[in-house]
Order: structure tokens, then C-alpha cells, then sequence
């Protein structure tokens, strides 16, 4: 018996530790493409999702150079987040040191390049415009504190939508009444298509989010 509701989602074996290392590996065996297959029908999906994916991240920022970078962490999220929703499958994203771990040096690398390389217009944003001198000092506390929270912010909000669900599967998974077994997989299932487009929208999320903030850099 857990002790602990969550700590299903804590690797407590060998092989549960094997497991998260292919976990958090897998994206970037999965993301290559091979020179030497032909286009198939899944290449093409995916190239059509990519696309999809760069219309939305070009309409925010036009930097070409951060929209690789971004598509590659929206893929890299996805990948991990489906994995999850495989039994016995350790879900990398639902634990906040991953997680953190994935926004906080893309975040860290671009505050600094734009207070080391724009200092007066990163001065310059911590105070809005046509803002009156005697709530100055007040907003600026409150626009440096918001640009400090943002890794914590996409951090947590990844982590608590990813475990959410999957600590709703479990607890529907320890119901043992036989005459509930149909009910528990009907909505076992209505699940799993929810922990799909919760994966796809979380992943979208945090990889927009990163775009925006990233087009606050002069």
C-alpha cells in the first residue's frame, strides 16, 4: 500500500530508474529523421504539424534562430508528455525538476543576453509607459518580480496539468468492484483522449509562452 498518493510517480527501482533515462532520452532518438528513408505518411504529418506550429510561433517573433529552438522544445515536450499515457511508462514532465530544468536556462540564457548586450531598454521595460512617478517605484517592483517568476510559472503549470490527470487514472485504477469495471473503462477511456489533448495543449503552451517572452528581447 502507498504511503504517499504520489509517489506513484517516484521511480523507487532499478528498472523504474532505467526507464526515466530512456524517458527523457527517447524524444531525440524518436525527432531525427533518416536521409534515407522515403517520405511516408507519418513524415508528412509531422512536417504538416511543424509547419502548423511555425505559423503560430512567426506570427508572435520572427527570429529564426529562436523558432528552431522552439519547435524542437514543443516536439521534445510532446514526445514525453504521450510517452506518459503508456502503462508503466515514467512521465519526465510531471516532475517539477524536469520541468524546471527545461524553462529555466532557455529563460536564464535570454535575460541575460538582453541585460548584458540592451541594458538601458531592458531598464526601460521594467517601467510601462506614461506611468505616474508616484506608483514608479511600485511597478517597477512588480515587473521585476513577474519577469522572475516566469520559469516557475511554466515550470509548475506543465508539472501540476501533467500529473493531474494521471493522478485521476490512478485513482480510478484502484476501484476493484467488479460491477464498476465497465463504467471505470469508459471512463478510463474519456481520459486518455483528455490526457492526449492535455499533453498537445501543454506542450503548445510552453512553447508559446517561451516565444513570447523571448520576443521581448531587443
Amino acid at each position: 500500500m502507498m504511503t504517499n498518493l504520489f509517489s506513484s510517480f517516484d521511480p523507487s527501482t532499478t528498472l523504474n530508474m532505467q526507464i526515466n533515462w530512456i524517458a527523457l532520452a527517447s524524444p531525440l532518438l524518436i525527432l531525427p529523421n533518416k536521409l534515407w528513408i522515403q517520405e511516408s505518411r507519418n513524415s508528412m504529418i509531422k512536417k504538416l504539424f511543424l509547419y502548423k506550429i511555425n505559423e503560430e510561433m512567426t506570427f508572435i517573433y520572427k527570429n529564426k534562430q529562436i523558432l528552431i529552438l522552439m519547435k524542437s522544445m514543443f516536439m521534445y515536450i510532446l514526445i514525453m508528455n504521450l510517452m506518459g499515457l503508456i502503462p508503466y511508462m515514467f512521465t519526465p514532465t510531471s516532475h517539477l525538476s524536469i520541468s524546471m530544468s527545461l524553462a529555466l536556462p532557455m529563460w536564464l540564457s535570454m535575460i541575460l543576453y538582453s541585460w548584458i548586450n540592451s541594458t538601458n531598454l531592458m531598464f526601460t521595460h521594467l517601467l510601462p509607459t506614461n506611468t505616474p512617478m508616484l506608483i514608479a517605484p511600485f511597478m517597477i517592483v512588480v515587473e521585476s518580480l513577474s519577469n522572475l517568476i516566469r520559469p516557475i510559472s511554466l515550470s509548475v503549470r506543465l508539472s501540476a496539468n501533467m500529473i493531474a490527470g494521471h493522478l485521476l487514472m490512478t485513482l480510478l485504477g484502484n476501484i476493484n468492484q467488479i460491477n464498476l469495471i465497465p463504467t471505470i473503462m469508459l471512463l478510463q477511456m474519456i481520459l486518455l483522449m483528455f490526457e492526449m489533448a492535455v499533453s498537445l495543449i501543454q506542450a503548445y503552451v510552453f512553447s508559446i509562452l517561451m516565444t513570447m517572452y523571448s520576443s521581448e528581447i531587443p
